[in-house]
């Protein structure tokens, strides 16, 4: 027999322990592959020539002779755009993420205590928001009519900042995993509503702020639609909108010559290498919050 050395808590490993644990690690390391397998597919097939995917398809093995990086020297034919591009990307997803995180807790905070009045009824009208709205006509307006917002960076982090669900999910959350007890300890000691929020609320909802925040960070970074409907300026472009007007452009290009089998324009491998450039900083955020993926799962799993 053996045992665990890994906590304190002594485990007696059986026999039966040991081939569970090879089985469960052996299908978490094939589901693990099969997620992992498109993306190889992808850089794989980004780095092949557009006459090779075009004949003979896609591959999972790279092809002899069949490398090229015309994709890549497509994108980065103006360094100095897509860096910039990056940049606002970058900028908008950060300042966005936690601008939306900061004002989305507060609402839950507030949806949360009970010192509100009519928060119930409060919370009935955001939910009733996600069930109708007043159209992209109204929307287009109160954005450039009314807020004037057009050509700014502002209606790239504000408009998609206020997502209602995540509102009322956090809610839900500081409700099932903050005792009211604790709550009114720190009140008995002095601390205010703001004090509370913030050193109380906000360390214990770390999962669920961490959790949200990858869903925000990823509705940011791949907004290309709101640069596209408000959004003239080229130095205010994001990366995503930049990548929609370079793969439009050798669209466009790509039908005009088309009577000229001499001009090959990378247009399959093209996508692929967009999606590698534009998914990859992305994917880079996740081992970060993984944790609190786990620990947003098992919180409430045990009751004292």
């Amino acid at each position: 027999m053996r045992y665990s050395k890994k906590s304190h808590i002594r485990v007696r490993l059986t026999g039966d322990l040991i081939v569970f644990g090879i089985i469960k690690y052996t299908a978490v390391t094939l589901v693990a592959l099969v997620c992992l397998v498109p993306f190889y597919m992808l850089v794989v097939s980004s780095f092949t020539s557009e006459q090779v995917i075009i004949t003979q398809g896609y591959s999972f093995l790279p092809r002899a002779g069949s490398f090229s990086a015309a994709a890549y020297r497509m994108v980065f034919r103006n360094p100095a755009r897509i860096l910039r591009a990056y940049r606002n990307s970058i900028f908008i997803t950060l300042a966005g993420t936690l601008s939306s995180l900061l004002f989305s807790s507060m609402g839950a905070y507030a949806l949360f205590s009970k010192k509100l009045k009519y928060r119930n009824k409060m919370a009935f009208f955001l939910y009733f928001t996600t069930l109708f709205n007043g159209g992209l006509l109204s929307y287009y307006l109160t954005i450039t009519r009314y807020l004037h917002l057009q050509n700014t960076m502002w209606v790239m982090l504000l408009s998609p900042m206020f997502n209602v669900m995540y509102i009322l999910i956090l809610r839900n959350f500081i409700n099932a995993s903050i005792p009211q007890a604790l709550v009114d300890a720190a009140k008995i000691d002095g601390a205010g509503d703001f004090r509370i929020y913030w050193q109380l609320i906000l360390p214990l909802s770390k999962p669920a702020l961490a959790s949200i925040g990858l869903f925000i960070a990823l509705n940011y970074w791949n907004d290309w639609w709101t640069p596209m409907m408000f959004v003239e300026r080229s130095v205010l472009h994001p990366l995503q909108y930049t990548l929609y007007q370079i793969l439009s452009s050798v669209n466009f290009a790509a039908s005009m010559v088309n009577s000229v089998p001499q001009i090959n324009l990378p247009k399959e491998s093209l996508k692929l290498a967009m999606t590698v450039v534009a998914t990859g900083p992305i994917v880079l955020v996740y081992p970060f919050v993984q944790k609190y993926f786990v620990s947003g799962i098992t919180i409430g799993s045990v009751k004292g």
